[in-house]
């Protein structure tokens, strides 16, 4: 079975490109443009979250969100990679409890890299 990747961010653009990358490497992706797909991530059961540090629109921000998961005891155990260009990106992933981080804009392999080291 494909391991799931929840991906939250605001960028049309980068969610598909994400889709793209992801679906051509095996993975099940379910795609948000919002911070509210965070609410059901009982329903979605991801493997792995990919968050966006500003998500515009959203009521949360990405460490927010990422701090909400990680306090949570269904959810605590769930690794969550940010994805930002965020200058202080290690910063942020370590106050809100993020596994790991990269910065846009990525290379694919340093990508594929952190997410199948956050799976493993």
């Amino acid at each position: 079975m494909a391991r799931r990747i929840l991906v939250i961010d605001d960028d049309e653009d980068i969610l598909e490109i994400l889709n793209i990358i992801f679906q051509e490497n095996g993975y099940d992706i379910v795609m948000s443009n919002t911070g509210e797909a965070a609410e059901h991530i009982r329903v979605i059961q991801p493997d792995l979250i990919l968050l966006d540090v500003r998500i515009i629109g959203s009521a949360k921000n990405g460490p927010e969100i990422c701090k909400e998961i990680k306090s949570q005891l269904e959810t605590r155990h769930l690794p969550v990679m940010l994805v930002s260009a965020e200058s202080d990106l290690s910063v942020i992933a370590k106050e809100c409890g993020a596994d790991a981080y990269i910065r846009k804009p990525f290379d694919i392999f340093d990508l594929l890299a952190k997410t199948e080291e956050c799976l493993a």
